[in-house]
């Protein structure tokens, strides 16, 4: 008879635990969910930046009439994990003689290519640049702009679509592949000028 009792005594004292509010599941508190919703939205959000999309702002008139500054565009940062970078593009990269700038330029060179300046015209590999992308006046300022000149191997030359007032290859040299961010796809600021980049 006592061995019974303690059974149903210890039974009891199980189902008090389980009905007792020790013994419930604890649900989290507001301000804990709150602090768990953020953490995750930073780093969805870091992860996105890092390998995805990011928005860049146009802070010159450098690339006029493409891009007009105050305008906000996206660039795609894993665009080029999956092919090369062409001529036309328009890329975001880091400045090569300060990394902790970046600049939007558009590429007008590929390693190996020939790269001439004259007249107001582009020649690649001695066959004028034509086309709408290219389809503007381009001088033959710095260093890099002036007579002939071979990009490197695992670099780009770039210029801007302003070419009077770009700081360019034509002025600090070739950007490396390395230095690449990415590539402008759509401007989405200010709204009414939402559109594909081309």
């Amino acid at each position: 008879m006592k061995k019974e009792t303690k059974k149903s005594d210890a039974n009891k004292n199980q189902q008090a635990k389980k009905l007792s509010p020790e013994g419930k599941t604890r649900k989290k508190g507001p301000l804990r969910e709150i602090i768990e919703t953020l953490v995750w939205s930073i780093v969805i959000a870091l992860l996105i930046i890092t390998f995805v999309i990011q928005s860049f702002y146009i802070p010159s008139s450098s690339m006029e009439p493409t891009l007009i500054p105050g305008e906000r565009v996206l660039v795609a940062k894993f665009y080029y994990r999956f092919t090369d970078p062409q001529r036309g593009d328009i890329i975001v990269f880091r400045y090569p003689i300060d990394d902790r700038k970046n600049l939007i330029k558009r590429i007008i060179g590929l390693p190996g290519d020939r790269i001439k300046i004259e007249n107001g015209m582009v020649t690649v590999n001695d066959n004028p640049l034509q086309g709408e992308k290219f389809g503007r006046t381009y001088y033959d300022m710095g260093f890099y702009g002036q007579g002939e000149h071979t990009v490197p191997d695992g670099s780009y030359f770039v210029l801007g679509d302003n070419s009077q007032n770009s700081d360019d290859s034509r002025f600090w040299g070739y950007v490396p592949r390395k230095n690449i961010l990415g590539r402008a796809f759509v401007i989405y600021w200010p709204l009414p000028q939402i559109s594909v980049i081309r």
